[in-house]
């Protein structure tokens, strides 16, 4: 018998029509029950063209109905009046103005040093030569401005766009440009979305190769409009090596699955401490688990990044560890051999 997993992945092999993303990705699928053979799959439109959700219903029919052990499949159809001329659902996946590629760096949990591999993965990328920006997405706990050591306030154009900040070579925008240190951010759900969206769409990023997304950790709202909305290269997914943080890495990966957003690599931060004392190396939070949990989910890892006091000292201070030399700061090389790996796979795009 089928199970919702093989329908999902079934329709994830049907396009928009006119579009070369299909429409899982798109979120145009709001439900899918299963019991026993049968399958029955709620379609959610904003169109005013019949042939759209006519294509969709005959090429989803068929994707369900090839899957083995299928009896009778039904689509339900809930299609609305789109919300200005030319606009449907699908053109709400698209990309971000001035931004060739986009990069989500996201966590199951927190504490794992997200915004440290974002902050530092930028900066590499940067260094090898590409047009970077950083957008901190974490509105509840902005750390970009503090880690590039700046506090300078965004201001807008003539077209109300938000002018980013500019440091160390690269475009930068955070909720943390716009607050003072203590004041915090109390805003729901929908609005935290919204100023999201503001911050990816109204904002002038000018000619980017990269524009590098440090999300929130878990995976709420924020992380699932970005990922329905924005259209995403892939995700690096951040943990450390111990099991309690790798149940929520797979939490992360499985939510970029769901809307089929592709999976760059896995980067294991705080994998060891070589003590400077005797150079012998200490695994902290346990050895290979990030490894282990790579080969399961099918993908690379990118890097394992060393637990040091510099990578600390230099998000305090403002300079980002991956501005030094290699030589004299190990993580730096470790950060820029992760960055040489992204531009190869999204080179591939």
């Amino acid at each position: 018998m089928p199970t919702e997993d093989q329908v999902r992945s079934a329709l994830a092999q049907v396009k928009y029509p006119g579009f070369s993303r299909d429409i899982v990705s798109f979120g145009l699928i709001k439900g899918i029950r299963v019991e026993g053979k049968d399958v029955q799959v709620d379609i959610s439109l904003a169109t005013k063209d019949a042939n759209v959700p006519r294509q969709i219903h005959e090429e989803s029919m068929r994707a369900i109905k090839a899957l083995p052990g299928v009896g009778d499949v039904r689509l339900n159809f809930d299609i609305k009046e789109p919300a200005g001329p030319q606009q449907n659902v699908a053109a709400l996946q698209s990309s971000i103005p001035g931004v060739k590629h986009v990069i989500a760096v996201a966590s199951g949990k927190g504490g794992v040093g997200k915004s440290t591999v974002s902050v530092n993965l930028a900066v590499a990328l940067s260094r090898i030569g590409l047009k970077v920006g950083l957008c901190d997405c974490d509105l509840y706990g902005p750390s970009i401005a503090h880690m590039f050591g700046t506090n300078e306030r965004p201001y807008a154009d003539d077209e109300q766009r938000i002018i980013p900040i500019r440091k160390h070579g690269l475009q930068l925008m955070s909720m943390g440009f716009l607050l003072d240190d203590d004041s915090p951010v109390i805003v729901r759900g929908p609005m935290a979305t919204k100023y999201t969206q503001q911050f990816l769409r109204q904002c002038a990023w000018e000619d980017l190769d990269v524009l590098v997304l440090d999300l929130p950790p878990g995976t709420g709202d924020i992380q699932l409009t970005i990922s329905q909305q924005v259209a995403l290269t892939g995700a690096v997914i951040v943990t450390t090596p111990q099991e309690v943080a790798l149940i929520d890495a797979r939490k992360a990966v499985s939510m970029f699955r769901k809307v089929n957003i592709p999976i760059l690599g896995l980067v294991e931060n705080m994998s060891h401490f070589v003590c400077p004392n005797d150079g012998n190396v200490y695994h902290i939070f346990g050895k290979g688990g990030g490894e282990r949990e790579a080969k399961k989910l099918g993908v690379p890892v990118l890097g394992q990044i060393p637990l040091e006091i510099q990578v600390r000292e230099s998000g305090d201070e403002g300079r980002p560890v991956a501005l030094e030399d290699p030589k004299t700061h190990p993580s730096s090389g470790v950060f820029q051999e992760v960055a040489r790996q992204v531009q190869a796979i999204i080179a591939r795009k």
